[in-house]
């Protein structure tokens, strides 16, 4: 029997030959090819081929700037799960890490945080307000809040170029933590640190890290969504253990 097969969605080809431009020949920045020449090239529709280009901004390949066009998308970012630093983690990927000090001092502890940090309400913590930027450019913007009575001096020089340096120079580099991490949406004053719209999406990170069974770090951050992709490895969990003498419900 003679089998048909049918062509591909003409959105489909213009998607695919955007996405190879983006591969081969253009650069994050660039400007893709007008509307109009992709109707002439392919046969199609605008309205085609705005259905190829909406796929590309949905990938974070293509970003629409009103008022100026499509462009190529800047990478994205993978923001790996893990007990690291930021500089840390930018450093593992090729770049250059940079932070911006908004505020620092020491503050009561407020009752959402002293549970976090397991402290008594009001107790003295440092805090740290700061911008974290990529080769220049906005990624995040942190709160961080410390025990101020395991860190006396802390400030006396100044804030630590790393959080993660100084507290492994006393003894107190966190051996392990907990992350929720929820979507939300830039407020006035983040849009503003991040170069963003207000009311954009962001990825919102809480961390707590421990020392031994002592919480010695608690932060919270919103990073920009169109600049990081969370990336989680992910493993079949381990057979359940059944105490000897007992069986598994069946």
């Amino acid at each position: 029997m003679l089998s048909l097969r049918r062509s591909p969605l003409k959105y489909l080809q213009v998607r695919d030959y955007l996405r190879s431009l983006v591969l081969s020949e253009l650069r994050p920045g660039d400007p893709v090819p007008s509307e109009r020449m992709l109707c002439e090239r392919f046969g199609v529709s605008r309205m085609t081929v705005r259905q190829a280009v909406d796929a590309l901004v949905v990938e974070g390949v293509l970003e629409r700037i009103q008022g100026r066009g499509t462009f190529v998308a800047p990478p994205k970012v993978d923001l790996q799960v893990r007990l690291a630093s930021f500089t840390e983690e930018m450093t593992r990927r090729g770049m250059t890490a940079g932070v911006k000090v908004l505020a620092s001092g020491f503050v009561p502890a407020e009752p959402d945080i002293a549970e976090a940090l397991k402290v008594a309400t009001g107790e003295q913590l440092i805090h740290l307000h700061r911008l974290r930027l990529a080769d220049d450019e906005p990624m995040a913007v942190e709160h961080t809040w410390l025990p101020a009575d395991r860190l006396p001096g802390f400030l006396d020089d100044g804030i630590p170029a790393s959080v993660y340096v100084e507290l492994d120079a006393r003894g107190l580099v966190p051996d392990w933590g907990e992350d929720t991490i929820d979507a939300g949406e830039a407020d006035h004053e983040e849009a503003k640190l991040l170069m963003i719209k207000p009311g954009k999406p962001v990825l919102r990170i809480s961390r707590r890290a421990f020392t031994g069974d002592a919480a010695i770090e608690y932060s919270r951050s919103a990073f920009r969504s169109d600049r990081y992709t969370l990336w989680v490895p992910v493993a079949r969990p381990s057979p359940s253990v059944v105490p000897r003498g007992r069986t598994t419900a069946p």
